[in-house]
């Protein structure tokens, strides 16, 4: 017989042992102590500000420069970096010192020439009408022909000058005045030989009126044009002579890197030598010994271009102004009579035209011996030394010429001016333009000799810059690819 595990009988079958349990009355709970508060929910977690993609890209980087590949790809960037830098930096400086080289040659000192003739031009305009009024009816053909070729070329070199100036700027409101001038300067002298021819005196006061004008208006202002010319010009050779410290100091810093990067693979490896950090050296240092001679001739052609070209081209213009003005003033002595005087420092009175022949004469003296030592060949010395002498000639003459019109000898000394008699100063102020001008033609050449080999010199090291510098980039990018290729 069966046992429950309470050791009694089994209960019968279909019977629930659980029925026979009494059910034990319910007992009412008992007020207790009040339950404590629910303790506060723990916060919500905040979440991280999200990290700029600068600040991965740096982790990143400190991570992989912890790893011998990391730093291989660093230093081939950094390498190829400088390589291009110094390649793009060397083309922009010496496309900026080849252009300002070009300027100095082919627009600069070719503008300041011309507003050298311009003033020439006009200055001798001015000594021929007053030529040409002194003669009256007997004035030549070649005076005439003089004057009218010297407002031709002045209109001519003033239409060059506009083009090529920069709109609004002084040198084009100079321009503008001065062509606007020309017209009526031109008016007055056809009015003054007109009446003049006719017998009438009021042409003295027409051409003097040209005169005034010229004097006081049109020549300072061409004189104006040409200093602000000779500026440009200084500001282009100074610009052309720069030293372009800027890509010298990146080639020495690329070539310094590029060693260092030889040396460190050196000692890793103990390779001596890496074909694409050695293609890469080779090419910096190409580049850097091209620049810096190419420069330095560029430089030595430019100073030399000044120094025997442009100053001795400046001192002779000086002396060419200074001897147009002589001879104008020495024929408007005449023409004046001693009707315009100038007070000096003694107290005393001379003649204003007198007074101004001999300060100019003092000027061309002054200017020629510059010249003379400015002149470093015998083609450039000969003609000075030969205006030398016909200045002194000129001197002696106009003397005698002096002493006739202060004697009341006016026909004796017109003679001795305009060409009726047999040695007149007219001859020696053509002989010393004649030696100026052959003078001013072989310091041109010498300017565009120098000046020309000096540009010639920088031709090509932009461009060459630039290849070497993508050259160079590409060897060191493939000499730390090949070292990386060893981790893989």
């Amino acid at each position: 017989m069966t046992r429950t595990p309470g050791g009694g009988a089994p209960p019968p079958p279909g019977k629930d042992p659980a029925a026979r349990v009494p059910t034990l009355p319910s007992v009412p709970a008992q007020p207790g102590p009040p339950a404590p508060e629910s303790a506060p929910a723990a916060p919500a977690s905040v979440p991280r500000a999200r990290r700029t993609a600068f600040a991965e890209g740096f982790d990143r980087l400190r991570a992989a420069a912890t790893t011998e590949p990391g730093r291989l790809r660093i230093l081939g960037a950094v390498l190829a970096l400088l390589v291009v830098a110094f390649g793009a930096v060397a083309a922009w400086q010496m496309t900026e010192r080849t252009a300002a080289a070009d300027d100095v040659l082919n627009r600069s000192q070719p503008l300041s020439s011309d507003a050298a003739d311009i003033y020439r031009s006009l200055a001798d305009a001015n000594t021929a009408a007053a030529s040409g009024y002194l003669a009256g009816l007997q004035e030549k053909p070649a005076t005439r022909a003089t004057y009218e070729k010297d407002i031709r070329t002045a209109a001519a070199k003033l239409v060059t000058a506009a083009a090529n100036s920069e709109p609004g700027s002084t040198s084009a409101a100079t321009i503008a005045s001065l062509s606007r001038l020309l017209p009526e300067y031109k008016g007055l002298v056809e009015t003054a030989r007109a009446n003049n021819r006719q017998g009438y005196p009021v042409g003295g006061a027409y051409l003097r009126a040209a005169n005034e004008m010229m004097q006081q208006r049109m020549l300072p202002a061409a004189e104006k044009l040409y200093r602000t010319e000779n500026q440009r010009l200084g500001a282009d050779y100074a610009d052309a002579r720069s030293f372009p410290w800027a890509s010298l100091g990146l080639g020495v810093l690329a070539l310094a890197a590029l060693g260092w990067a030889q040396h460190r693979t050196y000692r890793r490896t103990n390779r001596v030598l890496n074909h694409g950090l050695v293609t890469a050296t080779a090419a910096a240092t190409v580049g850097l010994l091209w620049l810096t001679v190419s420069h330095t001739v560029a430089r030595a052609g430019l100073d030399d271009s000044y120094e025997h070209g442009v100053r001795s081209l400046t001192v002779l213009h000086e002396a060419r102004i200074a001897s147009l003005t002589a001879r104008s003033d020495e024929n408007l002595t005449l023409v004046r009579r001693g009707a315009d005087t100038r007070a000096l420092e003694d107290g005393s009175v001379a003649d204003a035209y007198e007074w101004g022949y001999d300060h100019q004469i003092d000027a061309l003296r002054t200017a020629l011996a510059r010249a003379a030592d400015l002149a470093d060949d015998a083609a450039g010395g000969k003609p000075v030394r030969d205006a030398n002498g016909f200045m002194k000639v000129w001197k002696d003459r106009h003397d005698l010429a002096r002493a006739d019109n202060d004697s009341g000898n006016y026909q004796a000394a017109r003679d001795r001016v305009i060409g009726a008699a047999k040695e007149p100063t007219s001859v020696c102020f053509d002989n010393v333009d004649k030696a100026l001008a052959t003078a001013l033609t072989h310091e041109q050449g010498e300017f565009r000799r120098a000046a020309g080999g000096g540009l010639d010199a920088l031709t090509g090291v932009p461009a060459g810059a630039a290849v070497l510098a993508v050259l160079g980039a590409a060897g060191a990018v493939l000499g730390i690819g090949r070292r990386l290729s060893e981790y893989r």
